[in-house]
Order: C-alpha cells, then sequence, then structure tokens
C-alpha cells in the first residue's frame, strides 16, 4: 500500500506539473494561487473509445489533456460523424457551448486512447475568476485561440487545397497521424480516406 500510495503522489504531482506549466505560458501564478488552482481540479482515467460528454446532456466540466488522444464530433439527422476537434496533451476539450451558455450538449466527445484528464467544474471556475481574477485572463487567451483557429480551418476549407489542408493539421496536431485513423483524420479535413491515403503516398514519393 505504501508503494502505491507513493506512487500515485508521484503520478498526481507530474500532472498537476504538467497543467502549472501549461497555464503558466499564459499567467504568473503565486504559491498560494497554484495551490488555489489544483484544489478544484478532479482527476480522470478515460479508457479508449469511453464518452466523457453525450449530446442531450448537460455539461459540468471542461477537461484538459494530461495525456492520451480525444476527439469531439457531431452526429447529424443521417447520423453521419463530423469531427471538430481533436485534443492531444496539454490541450482542453469539451462542449464549451454548452459549458459555459448553460445549453444540452449538441456532441460527443470520445477518448481514442486510454485518456488521463484533469477536470473543472463551471462552479469551480467561476468561483477561481472571482477569488484569482488573473484566470479569466488564461481562460479568455484559450477561448480566442479557439476562436481564431475554427475561424482559419473555416478559411483553408474555401482556400486551400486538401494536400495543404493536411499540411497545417499536422502543424497543429504534431505526430497525431500516428495516433488517429485516418478515415477521422480524413472526416476532420472533409474529404474521403482514399483521398488523403493517396495525397500521404504522393507525399512519402515526393515531399
Amino acid at each position: 500500500m505504501f508503494k502505491y500510495d507513493t506512487f500515485r503522489k508521484v503520478i498526481v504531482f507530474l500532472m498537476h506539473d504538467a497543467i502549472l506549466a501549461h497555464v503558466q505560458n499564459y499567467i504568473s501564478l503565486s504559491k498560494e494561487e497554484r495551490e488555489a488552482f489544483l484544489a478544484v481540479l478532479t482527476l480522470l482515467e478515460v479508457p479508449k473509445k469511453q464518452r466523457i460528454v453525450e449530446p442531450g446532456s448537460y455539461i459540468q466540466n471542461e477537461y484538459f489533456v494530461v495525456k492520451g488522444c480525444l476527439k469531439g464530433y457531431y452526429l447529424d439527422d443521417n447520423g453521419d460523424k463530423h469531427i471538430i476537434q481533436f485534443a492531444i496533451e496539454n490541450w482542453w476539450i469539451g462542449d464549451f457551448d454548452a459549458f459555459y451558455n448553460h445549453v444540452p450538449s449538441k456532441l460527443h466527445v470520445e477518448a481514442i486512447e486510454d485518456a488521463t484528464l484533469l477536470a473543472i467544474s463551471y462552479d469551480d471556475l467561476e468561483r477561481l475568476f472571482l477569488t484569482i481574477p488573473k484566470f479569466e485572463r488564461y481562460f479568455r487567451i484559450l477561448v480566442t485561440g479557439a476562436f481564431i483557429s475554427l475561424r482559419g480551418r473555416i478559411l483553408s476549407t474555401l482556400q486551400k487545397s486538401t494536400k495543404e489542408r493536411y499540411l497545417e493539421f499536422c502543424r497543429t496536431y504534431p505526430n497525431i497521424e500516428q495516433r488517429v485513423a485516418n478515415y477521422d483524420i480524413a472526416n476532420y479535413l472533409g474529404v474521403s480516406a482514399e483521398s488523403l491515403s493517396r495525397i500521404r503516398r504522393q507525399m512519402v514519393i515526393s515531399p
């Protein structure tokens, strides 16, 4: 039991270190502020293929990815999947519209790999904004970045070739092509899996 407890404490320390490093890329925190932030986080171990967000549910948490890979997607009335986001280490994921506006979710969020997440609830986040206002800056930067990224993705779809969009995808999600199925990447890019496979073969032959 002692060895297990010690091991778990080390793991939790490393996870906390990961999220603090990410936060402190944007804001500076005192020791007391770091401790207050860590105190409201909940550790989740999510097995591959498990969904943490379902359509119609009211969303209580946002999730920071310590380890693993997840995808957020929408199913249309015909049952066709539309992937709108992947999340790898040091990314946040959730249905942000449902989380912030208290409306039912329209998305699925599913683990592609076994994942380790840190969750923060809406109520804890609001209290954090009141007690440590600089966290509003941190999350505002994230939301603004997500909006800019989405706008860029829409423009890329209208203006760029599939190859250019695939290369842009690889820059956004480094090494993810080894972790995510070809058909999921193709879905995200809005092309057929066959077209993406052809482009990847061409790039190997003539990069």
